[in-house]
């Protein structure tokens, strides 16, 4: 099954990591990391009860490591997007849609929650490869970042056993540096790159990619790149180099 971290982004109340802890264990997840938190004393202590070892053992590191190391990332948000033009907050699944999503997968996943006041930043958020929200009434939308942990735990509970292990990190960064370096080769509108990569990020991110199809798509981008400089060659597909570890 896969390693789920929660992850808790510069949290502002110790009484909310606390309470975040308790919650985790009760369904069965210790893997706790904090991003810049607030003092930790008593109060997070006593709100974590019994899981006070999930508190105490919490990992304390980066968020950029925290992006390194992970298979997976996903943000979580309470501001959903409004149109599928802007594509910072789309699209957004449920957590109940995260079970499926990630549940045959082998591989460390670390779930984002953001700060009490403000949540993640849009920087944050285009460096995730999946967005959640959990739907709340417009009545009252805003939930207690410990509530929350607790709802995305609920949904996960008991995943099932992975059965694949997904492209590292640093493949799917390679290959995200290939997409950049190839846009160039295309003559990419330099204004449309921000937001051309940040697709190409949400949309890989959900169909979860093995090592072996990350390796297959740099067989194929470097198949065009090697077209572009030899026009002339075009019909001799059987020139066309390819390294080693090339699917296609």
């Amino acid at each position: 099954m896969p390693e789920v971290d929660i992850v808790l982004v510069e949290p502002l109340y110790e009484g909310n990591v606390g309470f975040a802890a308790r919650v985790m264990k009760n369904f069965g997840f210790t893997n706790l990391v904090l991003i810049n938190p607030c003092e930790l004393g008593d109060e997070a202590k006593a709100r974590s009860s019994h899981a006070r070892d999930v508190l105490e053992s919490a990992e304390r590191i980066t968020l950029d490591e925290v992006f390194r190391r992970s298979a997976v990332t996903i943000a979580t948000t309470g501001t959903l997007g409004k149109s599928v033009t802007n594509p910072m907050r789309m699209p957004f699944y449920s957590p109940a849609e995260l079970r499926d999503i990630i549940g045959k997968i082998d591989g460390r996943v670390s779930i984002l929650f953001g700060r009490e006041n403000w949540g993640l930043n849009n920087e944050e958020i285009a460096q995730a490869d999946l967005i959640c929200t959990i739907p709340t009434s417009e009545i009252y939308p805003i939930i207690n970042i410990s509530h929350a942990v607790g709802i995305i735990c609920y949904e996960l509970a008991h995943l099932p056993r992975g059965e694949y292990q997904l492209a590292s990190r640093l493949e799917m960064d390679y290959l995200f540096s290939h997409v950049s370096s190839f846009l160039d080769r295309i003559s990419h509108p330099p204004e449309k790159r921000a937001t051309t990569l940040l697709l190409v990020r949400r949309i890989l991110g959900r169909t979860q990619l093995t090592a072996r199809e990350a390796s297959t798509l740099h067989g194929l981008l470097r198949r065009t790149e090697w077209h572009l400089d030899n026009p002339e060659g075009s019909d001799k597909s059987d020139q066309v180099p390819q390294k080693s570890n090339d699917s296609c």
